[in-house]
């Protein structure tokens, strides 16, 4: 596979006083399973392969459209994560046993997803969404 892009990976480090929180949330709530651990004396961290990545920047009037659609009005921060899975009811149930706040129940979007909005242990906005309507079929 080639690429048009100079950047081969993006990587987000989060740091949170709630790790075993995080790791619930991320690897049983969403089903991923660590690529790599990394440990210390008394440090913990793991890197969790998470498919493809992209960058989204948003001005304050397209987070305020994109809030809206989901939401019906203006919540998340500066950074929030958007993760496409295929069962969004099962990933909802699992990440809301976990710590996940249900911020928004699913809405269909006009670019044919099913979003809901969560909010994870420490309070970072995450869409998760599946896609309903194929690309080729819209």
């Amino acid at each position: 596979m080639t690429t048009t892009s100079p950047i081969l990976e993006l990587r987000v480090a989060l740091t949170t006083k709630g790790y075993e929180k995080l790791v619930n949330f991320y690897c049983e709530g969403l089903g991923i399973k660590p690529q790599q651990l990394w440990t210390g004396g008394e440090d913990r961290a793991l890197i969790l392969e998470m498919g493809q990545a992209t960058l989204e920047i948003f001005d304050e009037a397209h987070a305020e459209v994109i809030d809206q659609l989901e939401v019906g009005e203006r919540v998340s921060g500066a950074i929030r994560f958007a993760l496409r899975i295929d069962d969004l009811d099962a990933a909802l149930e699992r990440l809301l046993a976990r710590g996940a706040k249900l911020v928004h129940a699913p809405v269909v979007t006009p670019w044919g997803h099913r979003n809901a909005r969560v909010s994870d242990p420490d309070g970072l906005h995450h869409v998760v969404s599946s896609v309903v309507i194929p690309l080729r079929e819209r």
